[in-house]
């Protein structure tokens, strides 16, 4: 239940924002910068969704599991939606989840609460399929059967 009136009450949050900012800068430049931070948000977004991407693909090369870089992506994925919702709460709440300290600050709150680590240690590490030195062979190669001479 509380997670319904929190999405009741969000939007009608929002509309009492943007008409008090309305109010004060202006219904054009009120609507420049709800347009703006949904730009400037998402250009953030990427890159940093992209370098968390990164270090995803790396770990899981390693054979590790990365829960915190899953935990940042997750965060990056609901930054992105706050932002591309108009509104200034929304912006700020988005903007607040783009800050890798405050992501942080969340993450500890979580971990508190949960069994996070157990869940990491109950995994196997996937099996390697390069080899271990890192070294990777390019080869070609040619079956000739006995009978086809």
């Amino acid at each position: 239940m509380p997670f319904f009136a929190i999405f009741v009450a969000i939007p009608f949050i929002e509309i009492l924002i943007f008409m008090s900012v309305g109010d004060s800068i202006g219904f054009m430049n009120t609507l420049f910068i709800a347009l703006m931070t949904a730009i400037l948000g998402g250009l953030i977004v990427q890159h940093q969704g992209l370098h968390t991407l990164a270090h995803i693909r790396a770990a899981l090369n390693r054979g590790q599991i990365p829960l915190n870089d899953f935990f940042d992506g997750i965060c990056l994925i609901a930054a992105g939606a706050m932002l591309i919702t108009p509104g200034f709460l929304t912006d700020f709440l988005g903007f607040s989840l783009l800050i890798p300290p405050v992501r942080g600050l969340l993450r500890g709150l979580i971990k508190r609460h949960t069994n996070w680590e157990d869940a990491a240690s109950q995994s196997q590490p996937r099996s390697q399929s390069r080899p271990q030195n890192g070294d990777i062979i390019d080869a070609e190669y040619e079956r000739i059967d006995e009978n086809e001479r």
